[in-house]
């Protein structure tokens, strides 16, 4: 089994999580994925915490099915051997901030000389133009900069800091994903590929959907539970007795009768469609909450259709049966011939997906092999090494 991405070759520089996320993704599919690590400066990520056996287990699962190759991109040589493996790959990934690639003469149009069919796809937090191309940024400005922050929050607390990386994964990852494979596809049809420019603050921006829509449209502004979906409604999240809480998404008739009808409180479901009265709603569904524990609304609402769930911490997330009968933790071997619990490829395909290689490899694992490959001998490899030019 070579999985549907098993033409693909991928030269992938990026290091922390948004490109590797996406040639994680690509990797999973099956394409060949070889990263460019500097043999000096290490990516950041192999040292976040927590490890597993010394290694982060953050690194062991973006870069699983990867192979590494240390090269020291300040040296002439190792210039020399990125340009000979273009020839035989026909995609390139890059983090760098805009024009860095292109000081060290491995931008798109030099690279596009070696290899006209090349796709080169660059991930920066505010793209290759305007006046903050060059600026510093993480998920959290781009973000902000993006006005999701203004109406992902509580009034009378602010914005919230998200348990998980939109701008990068949501942002740049995905769409960084989605565009390559376009091209790809229109590779198909032309015979030459091109440049992707992707900014993790555009496709933040973009995510804005619902909201942005409102907005451009009607000049409706969004603010902090203003809106139907952002706490300015019943739909919410609400306490238990215990102090746990409970996802309320009974939007539909149907499925706010079945709420209230649950709570001993069926008046209540003439309010669900009441702009004026979802304060009162919202005051009196916690009222209910917080009669009942944690185990008693889930076992309430275990069997009704209602669009209320418990909110599940993550071991509890694994563990739940929806989620382990779609197969979402996967066994990755180490290396050693015992196995890594990690994430699993969430996309389903009808004739499956090829079994984990190896879970993130220490670098220039493959250094040896990748340079044997383009014909380099061992003489000439110990000589690389000796100069620093390969780690």
């Amino acid at each position: 089994m070579s999985g549907p991405l098993a033409s693909l070759k991928v030269l992938d520089f990026s290091t922390l999580l948004p490109g590797p996320f996406a040639s994680l993704m690509l990797a999973d599919m099956g394409a060949e994925v070889l990263r460019i690590e500097s043999p000096t400066r290490m990516d950041l990520l192999r040292v976040l915490p927590p490890h597993d056996r010394g290694t982060s287990a953050g690194h062991a699962y973006l870069n699983r099915n990867k192979r590494s190759l240390a090269l020291d991109l300040k040296q002439p040589e190792a210039l020399e051997i990125v340009r000979a493996l273009v020839t035989g790959y026909d995609i390139v990934l890059e983090q760098f901030r805009p024009g860095v690639m292109e000081r060290l003469g491995l931008g798109y149009e030099a690279l596009k000389a070696i290899n006209p069919r090349l796709i080169y796809v660059s991930i920066t937090g505010y793209g290759q133009t305007g006046p903050y191309k060059d600026r510093a940024g993480h998920d959290i400005n781009y973000l902000a900069l993006a006005g999701l922050a203004s109406h992902t929050g509580r009034q009378g607390s602010g914005p919230l800091p998200l348990g998980v990386q939109l701008a990068d994964v949501g942002g740049g990852s995905l769409h960084a994903v989605v565009g390559l494979l376009a091209a790809v596809i229109a590779r198909q049809q032309s015979g030459v590929g091109q440049y992707l420019d992707v900014s993790m603050t555009d496709c933040s921006f973009s995510l804005n959907a619902m909201a942005g829509a409102g907005y451009l449209a009607c000049g409706v502004e969004p603010g902090w539970e203003k809106h139907a979906l952002n706490g300015g409604s019943f739909y919410d999240y609400y306490r238990s007795r215990d102090g746990r809480w409970m996802s309320v998404g009974s939007l539909e008739p149907a499925f706010m009768q079945q709420l209230c009808m649950a709570l001993g409180r069926p008046e209540l479901a003439a309010w669900g469609l009441d702009p004026e009265r979802q304060p009162a709603l919202k005051q009196a569904l916690q009222v209910e909450f917080e009669t009942r524990s944690f185990d008693e609304l889930c076992v309430l609402f275990a069997e009704l259709d209602a669009c209320v769930e418990p909110v599940l911490s993550f071991a509890e997330a694994a563990e739940h049966p929806q989620l382990k009968a779609r197969e979402l933790v996967s066994q990755v071997p180490r290396g050693d011939g015992s196995t890594q619990a990690q994430l699993a490829c969430p996309l389903k395909f009808s004739e499956g997906l090829p079994a984990p290689r190896h879970m993130g490899v220490a670098v220039g694992a493959h250094s040896d092999e990748v340079l044997a490959q383009l014909g380099l001998s061992a003489q000439r490899i110990a000589e690389l090494r000796h100069a620093k030019v390969v780690g």
